[in-house]
């Protein structure tokens, strides 16, 4: 089994950032995916949605608080955007290059995740087979991203790394960790 530890970073903006740290692990193991978030800190001015009873496939999560990861294979312009709402709401798109060509991920209908929402941590737990997308010989590489949204509106982007003068998860560059 392939695990490493992240941090992420927040881009650098004129907004005030939050208090908070993004912190976890990622592994892969054959087909399994499995990536741990803690978004550790004072959580009272962060937009958590408290979760649904009936969690769906949306698009648009990014625009409140969701926990992202991106996956491309090695020497390959194809990628998948990953979006994990504290609502338990998610979704899949694949891409053929650049922010081209983007789709809803068919071959995914759920993803299995858990949250657990305490005064100070909110813990989301993913377990994923990557077996409809990706074969168990194929080198992985990932971004591992957080869109984090303030009670007065604010937003703020984080990720491993941000190689683009504006925030975009999408950069190559950024697919840091190699499984």
């Amino acid at each position: 089994m392939n695990a490493q530890k992240f941090t992420l970073q927040p881009f650098e903006s004129d907004n005030l950032l939050p208090d908070v740290q993004i912190i976890g692990n990622i592994a892969r193991n054959d087909y399994q995916l499995m990536i741990s978030y803690n978004l550790i800190g004072n959580l009272t001015n962060i937009i958590i949605a408290p979760p649904s009873d009936t969690p769906t496939r949306k698009d648009g999560l990014w625009e409140d608080t969701c926990f992202e990861f991106f996956v491309g294979i090695k020497d390959s312009e194809c990628y998948w955007e990953f979006n994990l709402s504290p609502a338990k709401h998610w979704n899949v798109y694949r891409f053929t290059g650049y922010r081209q060509g983007m789709e809803a991920e068919t071959a995914l209908t759920t993803l299995p995740f858990s949250i657990d929402h305490q005064a100070e941590i909110f813990t989301l737990n993913l377990d994923l087979d990557l077996v409809k997308i990706v074969a168990s010989n194929q080198d992985i590489d990932v971004a591992i991203t957080t869109v984090v949204k303030q009670k007065n509106h604010q937003v703020s982007y984080w990720a491993l790394a941000h190689k683009g003068a504006e925030p975009d998860f999408h950069l190559r560059d950024s697919f840091l960790i190699r499984l």
